[in-house]
């Protein structure tokens, strides 16, 4: 008989597999049994290519973000409303580029960022759209876009130069010196005279005057073939020079609209006739040229013999040269003159003309205004304004 265990229970085993069965303990079965190792990272997941590639992703996903961020943060600084206080007047000057431009705003307390202007205003600046030269008004509080829209509108500031017309050219090119918006010198030898257009001129700050004076001629010459062209065939003028050049003398002689036409005919007339002109700007042109007659100096009736090229006291027909810068309706009136039969007018004293077509009538118009003006003046020396005849030389025939 053997010592075998004939209960025919297997002993516990605590490694498995066919060993036997060892009991636990209580605290033994509640203790967590050991996890085995992962397997170790094979050579090809530690790679530095691997490496590198997660890293460019990460830093791809960062500035995405940051990218996305800072859109954001220049997009809505660019919109919102800015930090200028009040109203205020800004200068692009020409050549200048957006950079300084941008700079230039920051500077002045316009935009709280030159750099946010300048690359976000390149965004939007494509297809040849640029910010254009001139003086601006900047609103209080114009945000970055606004004020980019309104440099590129080229919506500047306008400033104005008026030349009325009867303008000798000198008197244009002092009104052009003492302009202080305009830039620039003026040239060193005066455009002609009658060549420059009386009328108003807009421009920018910084205009140069070379510009404005070169406009003028421009304007001027359009307009004189534009009334040539329409003039009438049977007038006693065959260049432009001798129509711009009565023209002026038209425009000296009345301030009247509706007398210009009228005026025009007397002087035609005695064209026509070989009588001389007698007008009195001629005089004073004759004395003072392009200068104007200084305040303080009157004309007297002596004047009117002295010789000088553009007396038509003393010359027969045209003087050789505009004395002034005659305007439209001065030129339309010598193209297109009244037909009359007038010879003669002279002041009637309400700041209009008497006309007449013989002389004893022309005298009888004289005798009136001198009555009118002895009743003004005791002085026996009376002076002679700007487009009333020469006393007693209207009172005999003309040449």
């Amino acid at each position: 008989m053997n010592n075998s265990n004939h209960t025919g229970e297997t002993p516990p085993n605590h490694g498995g597999g066919n060993g036997p069965i060892i009991p636990k303990s209580p605290n033994e079965a509640l203790r967590p049994e050991r996890v085995p190792e992962p397997p170790r990272r094979s050579r090809n997941a530690r790679s530095q290519l691997v490496i590198f590639l997660n890293f460019v992703m990460t830093m791809v996903v960062v500035v995405s973000v940051v990218a996305v961020a800072g859109f954001y943060y220049m997009i809505s600084t660019f919109q919102k409303d800015g930090p200028l206080e009040v109203d205020t007047n800004f200068m692009v000057r020409a050549g200048n580029g957006i950079a300084e431009i941008a700079n230039n705003l920051e500077r002045n307390g316009i935009v709280s960022d030159a750099r946010v202007f300048r690359y976000v205003s390149a965004t939007y600046l494509r297809d040849g759209r640029t910010l254009k030269a001139g003086e601006y008004q900047i609103p209080a509080g114009a945000s970055m876009k606004e004020v980019m829209e309104l440099l590129e509108s080229g919506k500047s500031i306008l400033y104005s130069i008026v030349f009325p017309e009867g303008l000798t050219v000198r008197q244009m090119m002092l009104r052009l010196a003492e302009d202080p918006v305009l830039e620039g010198d003026l040239p060193a030898e005066i455009p002609p005279e009658g060549s420059l257009r009386p009328d108003t001129y807009k421009f920018s700050r910084g205009a140069d005057r070379a510009d404005i004076i070169q406009q003028m001629r421009t304007a001027q010459q359009r307009l004189i073939d534009q009334v040539w062209e329409q003039r009438d065939p049977d007038l006693p003028i065959e260049t432009k020079e001798e129509f711009v050049t009565l023209a002026s003398i038209v425009e000296k002689e009345t301030g009247q609209p509706e007398e210009r036409a009228r005026v025009a005919s007397v002087f035609l007339n005695r064209l026509k006739k070989g009588m001389r002109l007698q007008s009195d700007p001629t005089i004073i042109y004759g004395l003072f040229g392009g200068d104007g007659k200084p305040a303080d100096r009157p004309i007297y009736r002596s004047d009117i013999e002295k010789e000088t090229p553009y007396n038509t006291y003393v010359i027969n027909g045209l003087p050789p040269t505009p004395i002034a810068n005659p305007g439209r309706a001065a030129l339309e009136a010598v193209a297109n003159p009244l037909r009359t039969q007038d010879l003669y007018f002279v002041a009637d004293g309400t700041g209009g003309h008497a006309f007449a077509p013989t002389l004893d009538e022309h005298n009888a118009n004289v005798r009136r205004w001198r009555r009118l003006e002895a009743e003004r003046a005791a002085s026996p020396e009376a002076e002679l304004s700007d487009g009333q005849p020469g006393g007693a030389e209207a009172e005999r025939p003309s040449n």
